[in-house]
């Protein structure tokens, strides 16, 4: 398997970026910020699940 087939997310990321860096800067910075938002918010709620399952083992 290739570098490349195993890099490339395929829940549209990078398909959204090439998105945001064809915005005037403007709308990049909003664009970026909400993303950044949505990533955030997908680590933490992954975070609270994980410490739910690894809390009742210890």
């Amino acid at each position: 398997m290739s570098d490349e087939t195993t890099s490339t997310p395929t829940d549209g990321l990078w398909s959204r970026l090439r998105l945001i860096e064809g915005q005037p800067l403007p709308a990049r910075a909003d664009a970026y910020s909400a993303l950044h938002d949505e990533l955030s918010r997908r680590l933490d709620s992954g975070a609270k699940f994980e410490q739910r399952e690894t809390s009742g083992s210890r």
